[in-house]
């Protein structure tokens, strides 16, 4: 299953791809003008992809975006509203799950001792200049 989470004004604070979930093809998530893409590829046995590298691209990116891969655990995500950061909804994510923070405010609750590999752009410019704390 795929859930795309939205605020009030219909912007979207997330995408949750759960462990469970296998597409018959390959299938991406995300819009184009996202800073991160998010899919799965599906390739059969003996596919391949040709060896290449990526060319150097400036790329503008405004906003960090975060994907957050549950290797273990069980975890609340707190999402937050777009504009006000008034509290809209509550997710859990069980090992196996893969969420795609896009906008809004965010926050974690750990259910259980929990793993997760986040993947986000960087480098990171410290707590002061990458986050606001929400209360």
């Amino acid at each position: 299953m795929v859930e795309v989470i939205k605020d009030n004004n219909g912007i979207v604070l997330c995408h949750i791809i759960r462990a469970q979930y296998s597409p018959s093809k390959t299938e991406f998530f995300t819009p184009d003008n996202y800073s991160q893409q998010l899919g799965i590829i599906k390739y059969p046995e003996g596919g391949n992809i040709k060896p290449h590298f990526h060319n150097k691209v400036a790329r503008e990116v405004f906003y960090t975006q975060e994907v957050l891969v549950i290797r273990k655990g069980k975890v609340r995500v707190n999402l937050f509203n777009n504009q006000s950061l008034d509290f809209l909804t509550a997710v859990v994510l069980q090992t196996g799950d893969t969420i795609l923070l896009a906008s809004g405010g965010h926050g974690f609750e750990m259910l259980e001792d929990t793993e997760m590999l986040e993947i986000k752009q960087g480098p990171y410019n410290g707590v002061q200049n990458d986050k606001t704390h929400i209360g």
